[in-house]
Order: structure tokens, then C-alpha cells, then sequence
């Protein structure tokens, strides 16, 4: 019997961390669709496949349908910017006013008109809380889909990094569900993932890896950062180091920030400001600096290859965006994985 030929189109693909793990999982990305220019080379020079620089709400259904060319097997897969609905950010009255709002609502639209065998979607823990996913989830189920969705911590699945992450699949063609997690699996950590790396200084660049390269921390910060202990808080400082809003009763509750990560644990969550000391527990958990673009990127599973930019001049603003917006390599191929045994097992009953 002839195999099926399966292909997967990747919605908001950014510089392709999703992408690359379906392809590790042995799936065919056709093609990438995001509205970022910036994220072309680092897309295709790593996944030879097509970047499409599009909006979602004005490229037409047809022309993403027209991707799939004859495929026995079409996968729409995506994952929509989530900052509007992080627990960081605005309150709810300001969130409904941000575009990325209704960035679920074009891929609802996408979905109901491409009709596509299974669909993917990984967003921040938060989105379950709110109507709009609530009717994402009721239209795939009366689209016909089989819909299972769970939050998951990507450190049980052997990422070295702490992170929590909604996790939807729906399929037409049965029951579907994201792979366990091997209980035999050993955790992996910020040393595991790092150790390799040669030393860096305060604002420093690796002369044979310019991707290795750290934000300078101003005076009072490095002061800071070298009072801090892997794990600490604000709390281990002189108290002549502490910020203003830290000396109030609502500044004991920011305990995650200006902090150094732990050698023999997962990292946090990488953010689109992780090269930044004070925006987290950003600081290197044994030299005197934040982490580095590298390091971010190790955590978040890119191999050391991935190519971020053709000539390392682009702003670490911009690169800390790409890097800390992308879906981990390592979820996206179990991700992957999970779809193509789903896949294997329906073609074979």
C-alpha cells in the first residue's frame, strides 16, 4: 500500500524552532507563513523550506491551501504570538484591545476553510482562561475534529528549561494525544545545556562564536549580580543595592527578578528579554553578567549550527525577540513525533 504523503504548513512560524522539530520528527514543513521580515533567513537558511512574509488576517485561505499541492495528509500548525495573553502583561481590559487578540480568530478561519486532517496549535498556560480559545476549541469539535489539549512543563520531557505550555491537537481521523513523558528520562540542566560554552565578560563577544555575546550591565547591576546566589532573590543584596519599589510592601512579591539561574536545575522560561538581568532570573549562574544570545538559544533547544543571522550585526533586541518568541526545537519535534504516530496508527487500522 502506498505510503501517505503528508505535509504540514506552519502558521507564525518565527525563525523555525517548531518548524525544525517537526522536520527532526520526520514530517514535511512545506512552508512557513509570519508577518516578521526578520525571521526569513534564520527560516529558510535552517529548514530549506519556503518563508511566505504574510499577515494572517489578509493572506486568503486558498493560497495557504495551494501549499499542500496533492498531499494525502494536510497539518495546519501554529502557534500565535501570546504575549497579549501572558499573565505578564496588561490587564484584561487592555488585552481585548490588542490586535493579537483575534490572531486565533483568522486561524479559526483558516481552518474551517482549508479543512485540514489535523491541526496544532501551542500558546502560553494562560489562553484556556479565555472565551477566545474557549471557541477555538467548540469550532474544532463541531468542524468534526477529536480535540485534546493539556498544559504541559517542558522539563519533563528532557528540556532544560521550566517552561509551561498549552499544548492542542485535534485530528480528523481519530483520537489524538501529545507522546508521555519517560519517567526514566533524566532531567536536563542549565549546566547540561551550558557547560560547553567558553566564558564571557560583562558585555562581552566570543570572537569565534559571535552569537555568544552579552548585554553590558550598568554599575549598580553588576553590583547586584555579583551579591546574588544561584536560586536567590533581591534578598541576598546590601540593602543599599535594593530599587525603590523594592523598599515598598508591593516590591517583596517581585522575588523572580535580578536573579541567577541554578547550574544543577532547568532554566525559566525564556522570554524576548532574556539577555536581560533585570527582566528575570537572567544572570549567569556562575560568571558576573546576564546570559548570552547562545545560552538563550541552547535553552530553548536550537542546536549550536542553527544560523540566527547571516552577519551577526543584527541588534540583540532583535535577536532576543526571534529566539525567546520561538516554540523549543525539542517541543516541536514532540510535537511532531506525537502527530506522526497518531498518523501511522489511523493509516494502519
Amino acid at each position: 500500500m502506498r505510503e501517505k504523503e503528508i505535509k504540514v504548513i506552519d502558521l507564525f512560524c518565527g525563525i523555525g524552532g517548531l518548524t525544525y522539530g517537526f522536520r527532526e520528527a520526520g514530517l514535511d514543513v512545506v512552508a512557513g507563513i509570519d508577518s516578521d521580515e526578520t525571521c526569513k533567513y534564520a527560516y529558510e537558511a535552517n529548514n530549506k523550506t519556503k518563508f511566505i512574509c504574510a499577515d494572517i488576517s489578509q493572506i486568503s485561505s486558498k493560497e495557504i491551501d495551494n501549499l499542500y499541492d496533492d498531499a494525502d495528509i494536510k497539518i495546519l500548525v501554529g502557534c500565535a504570538p501570546c504575549q497579549t495573553f501572558s499573565q505578564q502583561t496588561n490587564k484584561y481590559k487592555d488585552r481585548i484591545h490588542d490586535e493579537r487578540w483575534r490572531l486565533l480568530e483568522h486561524f479559526t478561519k483558516h481552518i474551517n476553510n482549508i479543512n485540514p486532517d489535523i491541526v496544532s496549535m501551542e500558546n502560553v498556560p494562560e489562553l484556556v482562561k479565555f472565551d477566545v480559545f474557549k471557541d477555538f476549541e467548540k469550532n474544532l469539535i463541531k468542524q468534526g475534529y477529536s480535540v485534546y489539549h493539556k498544559i504541559v512543563d517542558c522539563s519533563e520531557y528532557g528540556l532544560p528549561q521550566k517552561r509551561r505550555r498549552l499544548v492542542l491537537l485535534a485530528s480528523k481521523l481519530g483520537e489524538i494525544e501529545l507522546l508521555k513523558p519517560n519517567k526514566k528520562q533524566k532531567n536536563r540542566t542549565v549546566y547540561d545545556a551550558l557547560k560547553s560554552l567558553p566564558a564571557l565578560k560583562n558585555g562581552g563577544i566570543n570572537k569565534q562564536d559571535p552569537l555568544h555575546r552579552c548585554s553590558k550591565l550598568s554599575d549598580i547591576n553588576l553590583k547586584r549580580i555579583k551579591q546574588s546566589k544561584p536560586g536567590g532573590t533581591w534578598r541576598d543584596w546590601d540593602k543599599s543595592l535594593l530599587p525603590e519599589c523594592y523598599k515598598k510592601p508591593s516590591g517583596k512579591t517581585y522575588s523572580s527578578v535580578y536573579g541567577r539561574m541554578c547550574w544543577n536545575a532547568p532554566s525559566p522560561t525564556m522570554t524576548t528579554q532574556f539577555y536581560i538581568y533585570g527582566t528575570g532570573r537572567y544572570g549567569h549562574p556562575k560568571q558576573d553578567r546576564a546570559i548570552s544570545l547562545r545560552e538563550g538559544a541552547l535553552l530553548q533547544t536550537f542546536p549550536i549550527d542553527y544560523k540566527f543571522t547571516s552577519d551577526y550585526q543584527t541588534s540583540l533586541k532583535v535577536l532576543g525577540r526571534h529566539i525567546g518568541n520561538a516554540v523549543p526545537v525539542d517541543l516541536g519535534k514532540i510535537i511532531g513525533e506525537s502527530i506522526n504516530k497518531h498518523v501511522k496508527n489511523c493509516c494502519l487500522h
